[in-house]
Protein backbone atom coordinates (compact mmCIF):
# COMPACT_ATOMS: atom_id res chain seq x y z
CA UNK A 1 0.00 0.00 0.00
CA UNK A 2 1.84 3.27 -0.95
CA UNK A 3 1.67 6.46 0.95
CA UNK A 4 -0.17 9.65 -0.73
CA UNK A 5 0.69 11.47 1.96
CA UNK A 6 2.78 14.62 0.08
CA UNK A 7 5.03 16.66 2.01
CA UNK A 8 4.01 19.93 2.67
CA UNK A 9 5.10 22.92 0.35
CA UNK A 10 7.77 24.92 2.00
CA UNK A 11 6.13 28.36 1.98
CA UNK A 12 3.09 26.35 3.78
CA UNK A 13 5.25 24.87 6.50
CA UNK A 14 7.57 28.27 7.09
CA UNK A 15 3.68 29.80 7.42
CA UNK A 16 2.73 26.72 9.91
CA UNK A 17 5.72 27.29 12.02
CA UNK A 18 5.09 30.92 12.03
CA UNK A 19 1.14 30.38 13.66
CA UNK A 20 2.75 28.22 16.55
CA UNK A 21 5.73 30.38 17.35
CA UNK A 22 2.81 33.22 17.48
CA UNK A 23 0.72 30.81 19.83
CA UNK A 24 3.81 30.05 22.13
CA UNK A 25 5.33 34.02 22.66
CA UNK A 26 1.56 34.78 24.88
CA UNK A 27 2.38 31.40 27.14
CA UNK A 28 6.15 31.70 27.25
CA UNK A 29 5.43 35.09 28.84
CA UNK A 30 3.19 33.97 30.87
CA UNK A 31 5.71 30.93 31.66
CA UNK A 32 8.44 33.63 32.11
CA UNK A 33 6.75 36.06 34.46
CA UNK A 34 3.79 35.24 36.06
CA UNK A 35 4.22 30.75 36.55
CA UNK A 36 8.18 30.91 37.70
CA UNK A 37 8.07 34.00 40.06
CA UNK A 38 5.18 32.38 41.58
CA UNK A 39 6.48 28.97 41.86
CA UNK A 40 9.43 30.49 43.89
CA UNK A 41 7.22 32.41 45.98
CA UNK A 42 5.15 29.03 46.84
CA UNK A 43 8.19 27.21 47.24
CA UNK A 44 9.47 29.78 50.08
CA UNK A 45 5.77 29.77 51.76
CA UNK A 46 6.20 26.32 51.95
CA UNK A 47 10.04 27.00 53.87
CA UNK A 48 10.46 26.60 57.20
CA UNK A 49 11.72 29.97 58.56
CA UNK A 50 15.88 30.06 59.68
CA UNK A 51 18.32 33.30 60.99
CA UNK A 52 20.19 32.78 57.74
CA UNK A 53 21.06 34.86 54.39
CA UNK A 54 18.15 34.38 53.03
CA UNK A 55 16.34 33.78 56.23
CA UNK A 56 14.52 30.73 55.73
CA UNK A 57 15.15 26.87 55.18
CA UNK A 58 14.05 25.27 51.87
CA UNK A 59 11.66 22.16 52.26
CA UNK A 60 12.74 21.50 48.47
CA UNK A 61 16.13 21.91 46.84
CA UNK A 62 15.91 21.48 42.84
CA UNK A 63 19.72 20.03 42.86
CA UNK A 64 18.06 16.84 43.88
CA UNK A 65 16.30 16.18 41.49
CA UNK A 66 13.18 13.71 41.62
CA UNK A 67 14.32 12.05 44.82
CA UNK A 68 14.19 15.70 46.79
CA UNK A 69 10.67 15.96 44.85
CA UNK A 70 9.71 12.61 46.80
CA UNK A 71 10.67 13.98 49.83
CA UNK A 72 8.66 17.10 49.67
CA UNK A 73 5.83 15.29 49.40
CA UNK A 74 6.64 13.60 52.68
CA UNK A 75 7.59 16.08 54.67
CA UNK A 76 5.06 19.02 52.92
CA UNK A 77 3.70 21.20 55.88
CA UNK A 78 1.44 23.93 55.43
CA UNK A 79 2.68 25.82 59.21
CA UNK A 80 2.66 29.48 57.64
CA UNK A 81 -0.88 28.67 56.26
CA UNK A 82 -1.95 27.82 59.31
CA UNK A 83 -0.29 30.79 61.37
CA UNK A 84 -1.82 33.02 59.07
CA UNK A 85 -5.39 31.23 59.73
CA UNK A 86 -4.45 31.88 63.71
CA UNK A 87 -3.72 35.38 63.72
CA UNK A 88 -7.04 37.57 63.07
CA UNK A 89 -4.43 40.56 62.33
CA UNK A 90 -3.87 38.67 58.76
CA UNK A 91 -7.55 38.18 58.20
CA UNK A 92 -8.41 41.61 58.94
CA UNK A 93 -5.84 42.81 56.39
CA UNK A 94 -7.56 40.64 53.91
CA UNK A 95 -11.01 42.09 54.49
CA UNK A 96 -9.79 45.21 54.75
CA UNK A 97 -7.93 45.67 51.45
CA UNK A 98 -11.20 43.98 50.04
CA UNK A 99 -12.90 47.13 51.09
CA UNK A 100 -11.01 49.94 50.41
CA UNK A 101 -10.25 48.31 47.09
CA UNK A 102 -13.93 47.63 46.36
CA UNK A 103 -15.27 50.87 47.72
CA UNK A 104 -12.41 52.75 45.74
CA UNK A 105 -13.17 50.79 42.27
CA UNK A 106 -16.56 52.02 42.97
CA UNK A 107 -16.18 55.27 43.26
CA UNK A 108 -13.31 55.47 40.10
CA UNK A 109 -16.23 53.90 38.17
CA UNK A 110 -19.11 56.70 39.35
CA UNK A 111 -16.16 59.57 38.58
CA UNK A 112 -14.65 57.67 34.91
CA UNK A 113 -17.88 56.86 33.74
CA UNK A 114 -19.55 60.38 33.00
CA UNK A 115 -15.86 61.59 31.92
CA UNK A 116 -15.68 58.76 29.44
CA UNK A 117 -18.98 59.68 27.89
CA UNK A 118 -17.98 63.10 27.53
CA UNK A 119 -14.62 61.94 25.76
CA UNK A 120 -16.67 59.53 23.55
CA UNK A 121 -19.44 62.38 22.83
CA UNK A 122 -17.15 65.35 21.88
CA UNK A 123 -16.43 66.09 18.39
CA UNK A 124 -14.15 63.69 17.06
CA UNK A 125 -10.87 66.55 16.23
CA UNK A 126 -11.07 66.37 19.93
CA UNK A 127 -10.75 63.23 20.90
CA UNK A 128 -7.12 62.02 20.60
CA UNK A 129 -6.16 65.54 22.60
CA UNK A 130 -8.86 64.61 25.11
CA UNK A 131 -7.03 60.97 25.14
CA UNK A 132 -3.54 62.76 25.68
CA UNK A 133 -4.74 65.07 28.45
CA UNK A 134 -5.97 61.75 30.06
CA UNK A 135 -2.96 59.89 30.04
CA UNK A 136 -0.39 63.08 30.69
CA UNK A 137 -0.24 61.56 34.30
CA UNK A 138 1.66 58.56 33.22
CA UNK A 139 4.37 61.56 32.37
CA UNK A 140 5.31 61.64 35.77
CA UNK A 141 6.86 59.27 38.27
CA UNK A 142 4.25 57.55 40.78
CA UNK A 143 5.66 58.36 43.69
CA UNK A 144 6.11 62.18 42.91
CA UNK A 145 2.13 62.02 42.05
CA UNK A 146 1.11 60.54 45.29
CA UNK A 147 3.73 62.35 47.11
CA UNK A 148 1.93 65.89 45.72
CA UNK A 149 -1.05 64.94 47.23
CA UNK A 150 0.54 64.98 50.95
CA UNK A 151 1.36 68.93 50.14
CA UNK A 152 -2.62 69.00 48.62
CA UNK A 153 -4.69 66.78 52.00
CA UNK A 154 -2.33 67.93 54.89
CA UNK A 155 -3.80 70.31 57.25
CA UNK A 156 -2.08 73.45 56.00
CA UNK A 157 -2.00 72.36 52.19
CA UNK A 158 -3.75 73.53 49.15
CA UNK A 159 -7.25 72.15 50.17
CA UNK A 160 -7.92 73.35 52.95
CA UNK A 161 -6.67 76.28 52.24
CA UNK A 162 -9.24 76.60 49.34
CA UNK A 163 -11.81 75.69 51.65
CA UNK A 164 -11.13 78.13 54.40
CA UNK A 165 -10.43 80.66 51.88
CA UNK A 166 -14.23 80.16 50.41
CA UNK A 167 -15.70 80.08 53.92
CA UNK A 168 -16.94 76.23 53.93
CA UNK A 169 -15.22 75.38 56.56
CA UNK A 170 -13.96 77.76 59.80
CA UNK A 171 -10.77 75.05 60.69
CA UNK A 172 -8.92 72.59 58.92
CA UNK A 173 -10.04 69.01 58.07
CA UNK A 174 -8.34 66.15 59.17
CA UNK A 175 -7.98 64.22 55.55
CA UNK A 176 -4.12 63.48 55.30
CA UNK A 177 -3.80 59.89 57.20
CA UNK A 178 -7.64 58.40 57.03
CA UNK A 179 -8.95 56.40 54.75
CA UNK A 180 -10.22 58.98 52.84
CA UNK A 181 -7.12 60.35 51.66
CA UNK A 182 -6.42 56.18 50.74
CA UNK A 183 -9.67 56.43 48.53
CA UNK A 184 -8.40 60.04 46.84
CA UNK A 185 -5.06 58.32 46.21
CA UNK A 186 -6.23 55.14 44.56
CA UNK A 187 -9.14 57.11 42.33
CA UNK A 188 -7.09 59.89 41.17
CA UNK A 189 -4.38 56.94 40.45
CA UNK A 190 -6.30 54.57 38.84
CA UNK A 191 -8.99 56.66 36.70
CA UNK A 192 -6.97 55.96 33.26
CA UNK A 193 -7.39 52.16 34.00
CA UNK A 194 -10.82 53.16 34.38
CA UNK A 195 -11.47 55.69 31.71
CA UNK A 196 -9.09 53.93 28.42
CA UNK A 197 -11.52 50.40 28.26
CA UNK A 198 -15.00 52.60 28.88
CA UNK A 199 -14.31 55.34 26.14
CA UNK A 200 -13.52 52.59 24.01
CA UNK A 201 -16.75 50.87 24.67
CA UNK A 202 -18.89 53.98 24.56
CA UNK A 203 -16.93 55.23 21.05
CA UNK A 204 -18.22 51.23 19.31
CA UNK A 205 -21.85 52.79 20.26
CA UNK A 206 -24.02 52.44 17.68
CA UNK A 207 -26.05 55.99 18.70
CA UNK A 208 -28.52 55.06 16.06
CA UNK A 209 -30.14 52.84 18.93
CA UNK A 210 -30.12 56.32 21.47
CA UNK A 211 -31.78 58.21 18.09
CA UNK A 212 -34.30 55.08 17.37
CA UNK A 213 -35.32 55.20 20.78
CA UNK A 214 -35.66 58.90 21.25
CA UNK A 215 -38.03 58.76 18.28
CA UNK A 216 -40.25 55.99 20.38
CA UNK A 217 -40.58 58.53 23.24
CA UNK A 218 -38.13 57.03 25.40
CA UNK A 219 -36.52 59.70 27.83
CA UNK A 220 -32.80 59.91 27.94
CA UNK A 221 -32.72 58.07 31.16
CA UNK A 222 -34.18 55.37 30.35
CA UNK A 223 -32.62 55.01 27.22
CA UNK A 224 -29.38 55.23 29.22
CA UNK A 225 -30.26 52.56 31.25
CA UNK A 226 -32.06 50.13 28.52
CA UNK A 227 -29.17 50.79 25.89
CA UNK A 228 -26.01 52.25 26.86
CA UNK A 229 -25.22 50.75 30.22
CA UNK A 230 -25.88 47.07 28.79
CA UNK A 231 -23.60 47.80 25.86
CA UNK A 232 -20.98 49.34 27.80
CA UNK A 233 -20.91 46.34 30.32
CA UNK A 234 -17.80 44.88 29.12
CA UNK A 235 -15.94 47.72 29.47
CA UNK A 236 -17.03 48.19 32.96
CA UNK A 237 -16.17 45.32 33.69
CA UNK A 238 -12.68 45.50 32.25
CA UNK A 239 -12.08 48.94 34.39
CA UNK A 240 -13.03 47.62 37.39
CA UNK A 241 -10.75 44.55 36.78
CA UNK A 242 -7.82 47.10 35.88
CA UNK A 243 -8.41 49.07 39.07
CA UNK A 244 -9.64 46.77 41.78
CA UNK A 245 -6.77 44.52 41.36
CA UNK A 246 -3.46 46.41 41.32
CA UNK A 247 -5.64 48.83 44.89
CA UNK A 248 -6.45 45.32 46.96
CA UNK A 249 -2.44 44.90 47.07
CA UNK A 250 -1.38 48.69 46.99
CA UNK A 251 1.04 49.89 49.78
CA UNK A 252 2.76 53.33 48.41
CA UNK A 253 -0.61 55.36 48.66
CA UNK A 254 -1.85 53.38 51.72
CA UNK A 255 1.65 53.81 53.28
CA UNK A 256 2.35 57.53 52.11
CA UNK A 257 -1.56 59.03 52.33
CA UNK A 258 -3.07 56.77 54.83
CA UNK A 259 -2.28 56.23 58.57
CA UNK A 260 -2.06 53.54 61.49
CA UNK A 261 -5.17 52.86 61.52
CA UNK A 262 -5.38 52.10 57.62
CA UNK A 263 -4.87 48.01 57.13
CA UNK A 264 -3.76 47.11 53.75
CA UNK A 265 -2.54 43.68 52.90
CA UNK A 266 0.37 45.29 50.98
CA UNK A 267 1.57 47.32 53.43
CA UNK A 268 1.42 43.62 55.76
CA UNK A 269 3.51 41.81 53.39
CA UNK A 270 6.37 44.68 53.04
CA UNK A 271 6.79 44.81 57.19
CA UNK A 272 6.67 40.57 56.56
CA UNK A 273 9.75 41.02 53.91
CA UNK A 274 11.86 44.18 55.25
CA UNK A 275 10.50 44.75 58.81
CA UNK A 276 10.53 41.05 60.48
CA UNK A 277 12.24 39.24 57.67
CA UNK A 278 9.88 36.37 57.71
CA UNK A 279 10.10 35.95 54.12
CA UNK A 280 7.93 32.48 54.21
CA UNK A 281 5.05 34.01 55.94
CA UNK A 282 5.24 37.05 53.77
CA UNK A 283 4.77 34.53 50.61
CA UNK A 284 2.16 32.82 52.14
CA UNK A 285 0.47 36.19 52.49
CA UNK A 286 1.08 36.58 48.72
CA UNK A 287 -0.05 33.22 47.68
CA UNK A 288 -3.70 33.68 49.24
CA UNK A 289 -3.58 37.49 47.93
CA UNK A 290 -3.10 35.71 44.93
CA UNK A 291 -5.56 33.23 44.98
CA UNK A 292 -8.38 35.47 45.75
CA UNK A 293 -7.56 37.54 42.87
CA UNK A 294 -6.83 34.53 40.32
CA UNK A 295 -9.90 32.48 41.32
CA UNK A 296 -13.04 34.92 40.78
CA UNK A 297 -11.40 36.11 37.58
CA UNK A 298 -10.84 32.32 36.38
CA UNK A 299 -14.74 31.74 37.10
CA UNK A 300 -15.59 34.88 35.55
CA UNK A 301 -14.09 34.15 32.38
CA UNK A 302 -15.06 30.84 32.24
CA UNK A 303 -18.80 32.45 33.01
CA UNK A 304 -18.44 34.90 29.66
CA UNK A 305 -17.04 31.91 27.48
CA UNK A 306 -20.70 29.90 28.25
CA UNK A 307 -22.73 32.98 27.62
CA UNK A 308 -20.78 33.74 24.59
CA UNK A 309 -21.57 30.36 23.15
CA UNK A 310 -24.77 30.29 24.51
CA UNK A 311 -25.64 33.37 22.19
CA UNK A 312 -23.99 31.93 19.36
Amino acid sequence: MSDHTQPLPPATAKQNWRKRLLIATPYFWLLLLFLAPFGIVLKISLSDTAIALPPYSPTFDWSDGFSGLLSLFRELDFENYLWLSEDPLYLNAYLSSLRIAATATLLTLLVGYPVAYAMARAPEQWRPALLMFMMLPFWTSFLIRVYAWIGILKNNGLLNFILMSAGITDEPLNILGTNVAVYIGIVYSYMPFMILPLYASLEKLDHTLLEAAADLGCPPWKSFWLITLPLTLPGIVAGCALVFIPSIGEFVIPDLLGGSETLMIGKVMWVEFFGNRDWTVASAVAVILLLILVVPIVLFQRHQEKRGEAFS
